[in-house]
This record gives C-alpha cells, sequence and structure tokens, in this order.
C-alpha cells in the first residue's frame, strides 16, 4: 500500500465521524482530497477490500441483553447449507468455521442475540429445526473485557 493509502485506512479505521460532511473530515484526517478518497474507497469496495460502511451498535444499550456463542457439530457435507440457514436469521451476527478438537467435537460458531436468553435458545432451535443439526452447545457471555474494530494501521502516537 502507498503512503496515502495507509493514511486513508488510518483515517477510516475509527469510524465515520458523526457530523454532516464525514468523508470531508476523513479526507482531512488522511491529508488527501475528498475526491481521491471517494475515489480510493469505491475502487475498495469494488474489488472487496472494504465490504460496507455499518454502525456498530452497541446491543446492551439497545435493549439486546442475551447474547450466545453457539457450537454445532455440523457433518463436513451439510457446512454450506447449515451456514446458509443459519446466516439468513437477523440475530446471527456472526458464523465461523474451524478445525474440531478431541474432546470438543464442535466445528461451526454462531453468535446469537437477543432481548432475552430465550430469544437465543429459540433461535438456535429454530436453526436445529431447518438444519436438522441437533447437537449444539449455548455459550453465554458472562462478562466482555474488550470489543472493538481491528486496527490495521497503528497511528505512530498509539502505543501497544
Amino acid at each position: 500500500m502507498t503512503d496515502a493509502q495507509i493514511r486513508i485506512v488510518r483515517a477510516i479505521q475509527a469510524g465515520l465521524p458523526l457530523s454532516e460532511a464525514p468523508f470531508d473530515e476523513i479526507a482531512e484526517r488522511a491529508g488527501v482530497s475528498l475526491d481521491e478518497l471517494l475515489a480510493r474507497l469505491r475502487e475498495w469496495q469494488a474489488d472487496g477490500t472494504i465490504r460496507r460502511f455499518g454502525a456498530i451498535l452497541k446491543h446492551h444499550n439497545a435493549g439486546y441483553a442475551a447474547n450466545a456463542m453457539v457450537a454445532w457439530n455440523v457433518p463436513e457435507n451439510a457446512i454450506e447449507a447449515f451456514a446458509h440457514i443459519a446466516t439468513s436469521l437477523r440475530s446471527v451476527s456472526h458464523c465461523y468455521q474451524r478445525p474440531r478438537f478431541e474432546g470438543f467435537e464442535y466445528n461451526l460458531y454462531t453468535m446469537i442475540h437477543g432481548k432475552r436468553r430465550e430469544d437465543c435458545e429459540a433461535a438456535a432451535a429454530g436453526i436445529a429445526d431447518r438444519t436438522g443439526i441437533t447437537d449444539y452447545r449455548m455459550l453465554y457471555t458472562t462478562a466482555e473485557f474488550k470489543k472493538s474494530s481491528p486496527v490495521y494501521f497503528a497511528s505512530t502516537d498509539e502505543s501497544g
């Protein structure tokens, strides 16, 4: 990446500023023109480097007090179909495949959010009903220690 591209990434990775002209502010922070910034963002969106810009909702503040990582034991030949069904639910924010481990045979993980635990349980049961996969474990969050977006290029004034 060029120096200008790295400055653009640094300027956008902390999120959009709450202003009437957020991209003007980002361009200024990155030291590029607004036209250059928008052209680069369009290019990155076209090639898949950036999928989208979106808001990050603090789910507890919005009334979603329950969330569970659900570990699923999905046969290898059913992974794609399972993932398609699970990710179609609005209550599922993440779906990952990971390796199985001896003594822990789960290989797919969904993050399910609800206003109450019962909502998470209903969503998991719905996935089980639609996929036929009934071997799963629900791991509820008991404490959150860190939740942030990734930082790809730290500023020179940021510390570890």
